[in-house]
């Protein structure tokens, strides 16, 4: 309980943090729009309003990877930038459960893109959104994010020994969404890259909001999504008690 409350307390207090940033809020305003706008434009042109939701919720989640991937690979990059790494490293509480609320705020922010791209859809285009299973499209979505946000917990791990973290987490954006099959189908891709969109829970989190909403059997998605953001979880936390113990030992922590 007193982790969960960690986790929590944290998470408050970044959804604070990052709604007070003027250039974080303006590109989470405009970014989503932007992916949807070039999303219906492509799949209009087959006049099947199927289609078109298809890509709204695909280029909606599209917008919470975007959300994650950059700025998740970059957190612990700013906290030696604020220059309060070292303060949250000492913290007696594990340090996973410092950081894992950083990158699920940066998941739970787009949220918004997808609320803005399905309306933007509505209003603009004229996209009819009906969910066939509703409860399940709500288990759907923060299942998606809790998973999207641990991935995203794993790749700041992974990252935190280089300085240009944030250049790989952008070389990582446009990669992930192609293979993950946000708008284009795992079908016309090479039979090689399937396994790799298997490992990746944003794979599972599309194809679960998908079926929920088009309809379909959604459940086993959104098992492999939790099993998946689980694995994340744990090998992260690994990884930072390695992390930690090699930085600690070369007195490396800082990058000095």
């Amino acid at each position: 309980m007193k982790a969960l409350r960690l986790v929590a307390i944290g998470w408050l207090f970044q959804m604070k943090m990052l709604s007070r940033s003027s250039f974080d809020g303006l590109l989470g305003i405009l970014w989503p729009l932007f992916f949807a706008t070039t999303a219906f434009f492509m799949f209009r042109t087959s006049h099947d309003s199927r289609a078109l939701l298809y890509a709204a919720l695909g280029s909606s989640v599209m917008g919470i990877w975007s959300s994650t991937s950059v700025a998740a690979s970059s957190a612990l990059q700013r906290e030696r930038w604020y220059g309060t790494l070292e303060a949250i490293v000492g913290t007696p509480a594990h340090f996973s459960l410092v950081l894992i609320p950083i990158t699920l705020a940066m998941s739970t922010v787009g949220i918004y893109s997808m609320a803005a791209t399905l309306l933007w859809g509505r209003f603009l285009f004229g996209i009819g959104v009906h969910i066939v299973h509703p409860l399940l499209f709500v288990i759907a979505v923060p299942t998606t994010v809790l998973a999207i946000g641990l991935l995203g917990f794993l790749l700041s791990v992974t990252v935190v020994r280089y300085r240009t973290a944030w250049a790989l987490g952008n070389a990582l954006e446009y990669p992930v969404w192609l293979v993950c099959g946000f708008l284009v189908p795992l079908s016309l891709f090479p039979d090689w890259v399937r396994p790799i969109s298997w490992a990746l829970a944003p794979t599972w989190g599309v194809r679960a909001i998908r079926q929920a909403a088009l309809g379909g059997a959604p459940l086993w998605p959104v098992a492999a999504c939790i099993g998946l953001a689980a694995l994340y979880g744990i090998a992260g936390t690994l990884l930072v008690d390695t992390v930690l113990r090699s930085a600690r030992r070369t007195a490396t922590l800082s990058l000095t």
